[in-house]
């Protein structure tokens, strides 16, 4: 019977005493033993090999590191100290002094790892059939038939097959999302510079990131935390504090936008186009709204990291065995990366060119909605498939994943169901650089509605508990006045990235004044629960790291408060200071109008009729 390896439960068994992270081991190395060699593995640690990190928990609990004693892979081309390194070529291979930046912390935090996955060599593809015969090709956890995806093949298959609570791939074109597609998991693809490249062989060292395989988004979240840590020594990372941004995992909004590409575009197969159609029904049900995106900049990117120059940097990175010892290079993989010595470097600025007008109509798209919703893959394709056309199928398989490091973005594939054959099946949230929290807390919520069991293990997935609120980085903020959309001062709002949520009124406990001086007119909302009325507002969302500049330049006696809104909930909102009401002279109470719109409509009214100049607002 396998254990439920999640972090949660191994912690829960670790504090009462009915396990222990060395029983445990023992059990996992037990089972290994049992089912004897396993391509999914590359190297496995023995019990010996195994005791330096069980003799690093010494004196700790689950309390103290908050990965004390969970097990998990490394895809084999990231470096754990002292096992050999070889990214899917034997003639390629070294052995590390140093573990990876993220593995150490990892094993910093108590994780132990059990050794190092197979992989499609030098993580060039997204099938996991292209290893070499020294090292055999895994099968799907759920299907030998069907292919388990790559490149980061092994990483997937262990943890769906619950030999491990979790596994590190990498992901440069779809490598951490199509396998956790093909076995039940949460395949995390973080924003690039996350986490450290320091210590990964690289396929496109501009386009690489470290991904993480888990369980739940629960384990997901916590793993990401511990991992995104600035590295000083790595050229690519990039540090982003999330909690100083505002942003929180946890549990999502009850209301959001998410876009999806027309349906004519999915290019998905009938298991794959059901999934999607799933997916849509279950984030609106959670309070989401569609909203349908042309996504014609997000494929034509996608096709750039083949057909443009981006393949001489996979060249670049193997350019000394593939000129010295070309035939220890798979020979699809050899195929593909050849190509990459031949562009000029006039196509290497010809594609950048291009990628940053598609980067600028897709954050175009982006800035409509809160995140994406999109298939992870078309379909899952059998060996005998990939055998027959091994470049074909895999560049289909590509469709929705290539762009994503290509424009920066931020992606997690996600579990939505299984197919009446059995196989699993699953959808993909993507945002914005740095939206990685956004995505884990919405999938959170995916995963308590559908109750899919663990992998491919049969095991129940473990009831969520509840959590705050998550938060993801913008503030809601109730205007009334002149900040209404297409006002004057509506731009103070829009500049900063503020995007219009909702038209709607406030409680019927407010009264609205045009406070005397000016010019410009100014509003001033006041809570009344004797005698108010329900006043027009906008709510709009602005990223927290503008409100400051929006703040200063609010002048007395106006400032930002909480204002209850219609729903009975409350958000920040423009509101009047006390006894502010008449500091300039006597205020207008103009509650009857119900709005500040219809004051303004009413003015100019007035003064046409007594063609004096209109009152000059703001």
């Amino acid at each position: 019977m396998p254990l439920d390896l999640t972090i949660t439960s191994l912690h829960a068994a670790y504090r009462d005493g009915t396990l222990t992270p060395a029983r445990l081991l023992d059990s996992l190395l037990e089972k290994a033993e049992r089912r004897g060699p396993d391509p999914a593995w590359i190297t496995r640690l023995n019990r010996h090999q195994l005791q330096g990190y069980l003799a690093r928990l010494e004196g700790h609990s689950p309390e103290s590191l908050p990965l004390f004693g969970i097990p998990f892979a490394i895809k084999d081309n990231i470096d754990l100290a002292g096992v050999p390194t070889t990214a899917g070529c034997p003639a390629f291979a070294y052995v590390p002094e140093e573990n990876a930046f993220v593995v150490q912390q990892l094993i910093d935090a108590g994780a132990i790892p059990l050794g190092k996955t197979n992989l499609d060599q030098f993580a060039t593809g997204l099938v996991g059939e292209r290893a070499p015969e020294a090292y055999g090709v895994p099968g799907n956890a759920f299907d030998p038939e069907r292919v388990p995806g790559g490149s980061s093949s092994g990483s997937a298959v262990v943890t769906a097959a619950g030999q491990v609570s979790f596994a590190l791939g990498t992901d440069t074109a779809g490598s951490g999302r199509v396998p956790a597609c093909f076995h039940n998991l949460v395949g995390v693809k973080p924003s690039l510079g996350l986490l450290s490249s320091r210590g990964v062989v690289p396929a496109c060292a501009t386009l690489d990131t470290i991904s993480l395989f888990a369980l739940t988004a629960d384990d997901a979240a916590t793993l990401l935390d511990i991992a995104a840590v600035p590295d000083p020594e790595c050229r690519w990372s990039r540090a982003h504090d999330f909690a100083l941004h505002g942003k929180r995992y946890g549990t999502p909004p009850a209301r959001f936008r998410f876009g999806v590409p027309k349906a004519a575009q999915w290019q998905t197969d009938p298991d794959y186009t059901h999934a999607m159609h799933e997916a849509i029904r279950l984030l609106e049900s959670l309070g989401g709204e569609r909203v349908d995106i042309d996504a014609t900049p997000l494929l034509a990117a996608a096709r750039l990291l083949y057909e443009g120059p981006w393949v001489a940097e996979r060249y670049h990175a193997i350019r000394e065995l593939m000129e010295q010892d070309p035939e220890s290079v798979h020979p699809v993989t050899r195929q593909i990366t050849a190509g990459g010595a031949t562009p000029l470097a006039v196509d290497a600025f010809d594609a950048r060119y291009q990628l940053a007008e598609y980067k600028r109509q897709a954050d175009a798209l982006l800035a409509c909605v809160d995140l994406m919703l999109t298939p992870t893959t078309v379909a899952h394709p059998t060996k005998a498939e990939v055998a027959a056309d091994p470049i074909g199928v895999n560049a289909r398989l590509g469709t929705w994943t290539n762009f994503m490091n290509l424009l920066d973005y931020s992606a997690l594939a996600v579990p939505a169901g299984f197919t009446g054959a059995g196989l699993p099946v699953g959808v993909t949230l993507f945002g914005r650089c740095y939206d990685d929290l956004r995505l884990l807390s919405l999938a959170r919520a995916m995963e308590a509605a559908l109750a899919l069991p663990l992998g491919a293990t049969g095991l129940p997935r473990p009831l969520t508990k509840a959590m705050a609120p998550a938060s993801d980085g913008y503030l809601e903020v109730v205007v009334c006045g002149a900040h209404l959309e297409g006002l004057p001062l509506n731009g103070q709002l829009t500049q900063r990235g503020g995007v219009l949520v909702e038209r709607t009124t406030t409680a019927a406990r407010y009264r609205l004044y045009a406070l005397a001086g000016g010019p410009p007119a100014r509003p001033a909302l006041v809570r009344d629960e004797a005698n108010g009325s329900a006043i027009d507002v906008e709510v709009w969302r602005l990223p927290q790291q503008w409100i400051g500049s929006f703040l200063a330049g609010i002048p007395s006696p106006l400032g930002l408060g909480q204002v209850e809104l219609a729903n009975g909930g409350w958000a920040c909102g423009f509101i009047c200071a006390a006894g502010g009401l008449h500091e300039a002279g006597p205020a207008r109470d103009i509650t009857a109008y119900g709005g500040w719109r219809q004051w303004l409509a009413a003015v100019t009214d007035e003064r046409a009729m007594s063609g004096s100049e209109l009152i000059e607002t703001c």
